[in-house]
């Protein structure tokens, strides 16, 4: 694999329902029954910690799956499940998707902060908006935005959420207890944020988190969200159908970052159906779309086959410049975290880092409080 920056090439795995495809919840295998119990995201998320897996995306939403009439239904809040894998896991970056659209960015900063002290640096949010009617009706609050004016406003509520993470400065708590003083007042800072769509005084009620700033994560597949990607992103996602395409879309993302003095970790999508071959995965997919009556659209590369395979297909991608990793998505959950883990990451990253944050596993510096 080529050297990089930031390390070593980097591996997430995204932990959608019981997997990528809506239909894999009929599989024997999908432990469909635990999808509601803590026992389920326990288990999958700690084999992934214990096998090396750096980022665990958790994907959220306000609205329902839509894929066919029998396709899985319903999800657990991700915010509230990263908070409860913080406890479990040791080394595993958590990254839960966050709506801004219908939420308050002072909530969001302190509800990821918090995931990041209990987990002791390892927080991420992953930005996504809300552009539908249905969506909207759920909160009543206003109308459907068009996806531009989504991702507008959430650019603003990164920059109102990055605010309020420096609201303290690192040693903002004193605890003299000779003076009675807990805090100096003095290292609190108002963020008097104005802008089309927040009006946040500040500051924020939690401290200063370990990483300072939790890394945020943005998915540049959609054309909407491209410039936001680059210009707030640290951890950017991206899709493509062979890797082609993905070496060229990686190289103009890192240039569009280093043109305003960024630096970012290109992630790529690729969607995976694990098997003992080939056959075995052609036959697991053909049984998937049998059962929602349609071909499977790949969301971007689509890997089929043994594990094997899929190491020496993760060799190649580590041997393009500009992609710094992928976030995989398996179309069945349970039955291949603990073979990636194992199969897979051990034998690209059989010694993994162990740097004390999530920030400067992957290369990024601690960054200096901008109200200090």
């Amino acid at each position: 694999m080529s050297e990089r920056s930031s390390g070593a090439f980097l591996v997430g795995l995204e932990f959608e329902g019981t997997g990528a495809h809506p239909y894999s919840w009929r599989r024997e295998d999908s432990r469909a029954e635990d999808l509601f119990t803590p026992s389920y995201w326990v288990d999958l998320v700690t084999a992934a910690d214990r096998g090396g897996v750096d980022l665990a995306f958790l994907p959220d939403s306000f609205g329902l799956q839509s894929e066919g009439g029998h396709a899985v239904r319903g999800r657990l809040e991700a915010v509230a499940t990263a908070a409860r894998l913080s406890a479990v896991t040791s080394r595993i970056g958590l990254i839960p998707t966050a709506t801004v659209t219908h939420t308050e960015p002072f909530h969001i900063s302190k509800a990821v902060a918090s995931i990041d002290y209990s987990s002791a640096g390892r927080a991420g949010w992953q930005v996504a908006v809300s552009d539908t009617a249905e969506q909207a009706a759920l909160f009543g609050r206003k109308a459907v935005q068009a996806p531009e004016s989504a991702w507008e406003e959430a650019s603003e509520a990164i920059e109102v959420v990055s605010r309020l993470w420096d609201s303290w400065e690192d040693d903002a708590e004193i605890r003299d207890a000779a003076s009675g003083r807990f805090i100096d007042r003095d290292k609190l800072h108002y963020i008097d944020f104005e802008g089309k769509n927040f009006s946040v005084k500040g500051p924020s009620i939690t401290p200063r988190s370990p990483q300072g700033q939790p890394l945020i994560a943005v998915d540049a597949s959609r054309p909407e969200a491209r410039d936001l990607a680059v210009a707030r992103g640290d951890l950017i996602r991206i899709s493509a159908t062979d890797l082609g395409e993905a070496k060229a879309t990686a190289k103009l993302v890192h240039s569009s970052a280093a043109a305003l003095g960024r630096s970012v970790r290109v992630l790529l999508d690729v969607d995976v159906l694990l098997g003992a071959d080939r056959g075995a995965a052609d036959d697991a997919l053909a049984e998937l779309e049998e059962w929602a009556g349609a071909p499977y659209t790949p969301h971007s590369l689509f890997y089929r086959g043994d594990s094997a395979g899929l190491t020496a297909l993760l060799r190649e991608i580590g041997g393009l410049a500009g992609i710094d990793g992928v976030v995989l998505r398996p179309l069945a959950l349970a039955a291949a975290v603990e073979k990636i883990a194992t199969d897979v990451v051990r034998t690209l990253n059989p010694r993994p880092s162990i740097a004390p944050t999530l920030r400067e596993r992957l290369g990024f510096e601690l960054p200096v409080n901008q109200f200090a």
